[in-house]
């Protein structure tokens, strides 16, 4: 074989092998990736049904159920509520009222979560759920209390 036709092949097989580096990147990068969705986008059917997402907004108040480890309550946007059901023990600064992210899939009508995440002080709340409220139309007095800012370090 010349020495040209060997270049070709070692330049050929090089960029099979970053094509190849390249396909796993993404689709590992597409598999890990969570959106963040309103209970108004998940009662409109925009989000995924069988994938992780983020459902964000306010727990509504009087809808918190604990059943031992258990715990049922309902994530509004002041428009349109959506069902949770959690199974493990939540965060210290979950309340009825005050602002949560909870990341799951959506099963039977009922969002079922693996993590719950709260806002952590009274100044700060998840920027996508702030927007989603802001969306939903209403203004709430707890969104009227909240300023937008990012954690302090």
């Amino acid at each position: 074989m010349k020495t040209r036709h060997k270049r070709i092949m070692i330049a050929v097989g090089a960029l099979a092998v970053l094509g190849t580096a390249t396909a796993l990147v993404l689709n590992a990068f597409n598999s890990n990736l969570v959106f963040f969705y309103s209970p108004t986008q998940v009662a409109a059917k925009e989000a995924p049904t069988g994938r992780t997402f983020r459902l964000g907004g306010m727990v509504e108040t009087g809808s918190v159920r604990r059943d031992g480890v258990n715990v049922h309550f309902v994530v509004t946007d002041t428009v349109k509520s959506v069902p949770v059901q959690y199974q493990g023990i939540l965060p210290d600064l979950f309340k009825e009222g005050k602002g949560v992210v909870a990341q799951g899939q959506l099963k039977d009508g009922h969002f079922e979560a693996r993590e719950v995440l709260a806002k952590h002080d009274e100044n700060y709340m998840p920027p996508e759920a702030a927007e989603a409220l802001r969306q939903a139309g209403k203004n709430t007095n707890a969104m009227s209390q909240t300023v937008l800012m990012e954690p302090k370090p």
